[in-house]
């Protein structure tokens, strides 16, 4: 392997020097970054310290490096010319800013660096005979790099007024910005156990390390393998990392270099290290962290990539006609078709499928921007969020309600989308065909897991634009259908006539709607406990109470109706918020597993040499659900289970759980269903497909 390794570095930086054949073939711009030189001052004062930089802003796709460049590459410098007015030793050195890590051959070749733009600052230390002006004129020497490297020189100069001083505003803000983000030292004591190979890099600091937080050494020297995972562990007095030693790689007096941390929430953070040689500190290695990617800014799709990722959410869009827990608000928007189609009114469905369409496209653009605005406050987010909140989930239990009453035929929504001909182009019809979109795509949105978990997954870390295109994506695959429906002629000749079975279908339709507002109710038991339930229920009543009200007319009868809906629907809202009491007791464990899953019990159960089966899960997902009854609480599955002594774990996330939530993000999952099968003996899982079958699982079991 690190005859392979050595073999790719060579070739990495040969690359370099196929560099102007290289620019002339991809014929893009003279330089591939444009480098200048900056400072906090405008005037400065003779024998003043003062802040210069060299700001680089580099092609998109490109990157040059930090001090240690890793396995390829050579850091920018800054050579002074002649030609100053002032010594070169006037200039300190750079101030090298918090690095990422750029892997060039994943497991084989890792570069730190930086892309984007980059501010490298130094000290000037203005001479005390300083008179007129300062003059600095430079070259920029530096490698930049994509798929090929190239190096590139450029002239760079800066002329400063010697007087009183004056600030230069834009930027002495651009350089101070930059000075923060190089790391500081270390508030704590780091160590170094070499004894044997993995080496042990322990840090101790007061309070610790945030919770979450993922943990990158990167060195000043080469002692260790750069690409090598570095597996990390936690304690209450900070954490270790396990470090792969670079062939004969060895720590002198100290091992010196920089830590990286990125917390959820949170800007990265670095630290200055000297790790002195000895035992690892206590407090700092008490228990294992997932191996993830740092939880920097991912690399963003390319085109390719994006348009393969919306593909996939397209087909899944059209799926979710299907699931169950979206066929009984489909089901409203069908007769309205029919009823519409068989009047001579034909004309308007493609209004109403317009309609349609912009109620699910803006509720999946708003499920999008939900996701983001989550992501940005907790770092991650899942989908089917939305019915981890228990309000949400009580409103759409009584808006399933309602529409059931409706359904049945309790009330009518005037011009609404049952109503046939000119009906279809009032305001109501509109309104009513776009509530069914926003109702269809809110309900049916945490149904996509078993099409699209490891393609949302992928889509869910990227840039703003790429996760609202994937979602529209998946809204349009959901509309399609209809909006075809409305739009090609003598197609909707293919719906059946209407006749009384109209009405009676209208009202059979009722019920899968209350069975579904029984289910939230389940759900909502989940997370709030009984008492929100109860009130929800009261809410039910009070809706009930303000159809029946509403009948007579009048405007007693129509503001006590108006009262009504709205403790119907704000009370239990209210209520939900509230959170349930304390449990008494551990956690519930479902029937048919062994034990509630953590890291922890991980480690331990593959300690005692037994597979592990994980069920990632929630009681809102329905998909969940089905795989339990047709599979994993089966007789069969529990019998190999036991055979086998699969231990079988179950993570509930019908509640939200960071530590659950980080677990789905490490294996590249954008919410449940998920199940991980970590044999025997084996510390990295297989991860399974979202539907499950017996055969499967029990073919696993007995393959150890």
């Amino acid at each position: 392997m690190r005859r392979i390794r050595s073999i790719l570095t060579a070739l990495a930086a040969g690359l370099c020097l196929l560099a102007p054949a290289a620019s002339a073939q991809l014929g893009g711009p003279e330089r591939y970054a444009q480098s200048e030189l900056i400072a906090e001052r405008t005037s400065v004062a003779p024998g003043e310290t003062v802040f210069v930089a060299l700001k680089m802003t580099m092609q998109p796709g490109w990157h040059v490096y930090w001090r240690n460049a890793g396995d390829a590459g050579l850091p920018p410098q800054l050579i002074v010319k002649d030609t100053s007015n002032i010594p070169a030793e006037a200039l300190g050195e750079f101030l090298w800013p918090l690095p990422h890590v750029l892997p060039v051959v994943e497991g084989e070749i890792m570069d730190y660096g930086y892309d984007d733009e980059v501010v490298f600052a130094l000290p000037l230390t203005v001479p005390a005979d300083a008179a007129g002006e300062v003059r600095i004129e430079a070259t920029a020497d530096y490698l930049i790099c994509e798929a090929v490297c190239v190096p590139e020189t450029q002239d760079v100069s800066l002329v400063l007024t010697v007087g009183e001083p004056a600030v230069d505003v834009r930027n002495g803000d651009l350089i101070g910005a930059w000075i923060a983000k190089v790391p500081s030292p270390f508030p704590g004591e780091a160590r170094i156990d070499d004894a044997s190979a993995p080496w042990t890099l322990s840090l101790s600091k007061a309070g610790g390390f945030p919770e979450g937080a993922r943990l990158r050494f990167f060195p000043f020297e080469h002692e260790i393998s750069h690409p090598a995972a570095q597996p990390q562990r936690v304690g209450p007095e900070g954490a270790s990392l396990s470090l792969t030693p670079d062939r004969a790689g060895k720590v002198g007096e100290v091992l010196e270099g920089v830590v990286r941390v990125d917390a959820p929430g949170a800007e990265p953070v670095g630290y200055e290290i000297r790790a002195t040689r000895g035992s690892v500190l206590a407090g700092t290695a008490d228990r294992a962290v997932s191996e993830t990617v740092l939880a920097e800014e991912p690399a963003a799709l390319g085109m390719q990539g994006l348009l393969a990722l919306a593909g996939f959410a397209f087909l899944g869009g059209l799926i979710l006609n299907l699931m169950p827990c979206v066929l009984p608000v489909l089901s409203m928007k069908a007769l309205g078709m029919v009823s519409a189609a068989s009047s001579g009114h034909a004309g308007e469905l493609k209004s109403h499928g317009l309609w349609y369409t912009g109620g699910v496209l803006v509720s999946f653009a708003a499920l999008g921007g939900a996701i983001l605005a989550v992501r940005e406050a907790t770092g991650f987010a899942t989908l089917g969020f939305q019915l981890q909140h228990a309000p949400t989930v009580a409103v759409l239990a009584l808006i399933m309600f309602a529409v059931g009453l409706w359904l049945m035929g309790f009330f009518e929504l005037g011009t609404s989308i049952q109503n046939t001909g000119s009906g279809l182009a009032s305001r109501g019809g509109a309104l009513g065909a776009f509530f069914t979109g926003v109702l269809a795509a809110v309900v049916g949105a945490p149904c996509v897991g078993p099409f699209l978990g490891a393609a949302l997954g992928a889509v869910m870390s990227q840039p703003a634009p790429a996760v609202i295109a994937v979602f529209l994506a998946m809204g349009f695959g959901m509309a399609l259908p209809f909006l075809i429906l409305s739009f090609v002629p003598g197609l909707h000749r293919l719906l059946p006539k209407p006749g009384k079975w109209m009405e009676t279908l209208k009202q059979a339709f009722a019920f899968p709607m209350f069975l579904t507002a029984a289910w939230l109710l389940s759900v909502l038991a989940g997370l709030a406990g009984a008492g929100a339930v109860g009130w929800t229920l009261a809410g039910a009543t009070a809706l009930a109470f303000a159809v029946w009200v509403a009948r007579g007319g009048g405007m007693v009868r129509r503001a006590a109706a108006l009262a009504a809906l709205a403790i119907g629907f704000g009370l239990p809202a209210v209520q939900a918020n509230v959170p349930a009491g304390p449990a008494t007791g551990e956690d519930a464990v479902p029937s048919y597993a062994e034990d509630v899953w953590s890291p922890e019990k991980v480690d331990a159960l593959l300690a005692e040499g037994r597979p592990v089966f994980v069920d990632f899960t929630a009681s809102w997902c329905a998909s969940c659900q089905v795989n339990k009854l047709t599979t994993l609480d089966t007789a069969r599955v529990r019998d190999a289970f036991e055979e086998a002594n699969v231990a079988f774990l179950v993570a509930d996330f019908t509640r939200k759980d960071q530590v659950i939530a980080e677990e789905l993000k490490r294996w590249g999952r954008a919410g449940v269903p998920m199940y991980l099968w970590y044999p025997a003996g084996e510390t990295e899982p297989q991860i399974l497909p979202e539907l499950l079958s017996q055969d499967l699982v029990i073919g696993l079991a007995e393959g150890g």
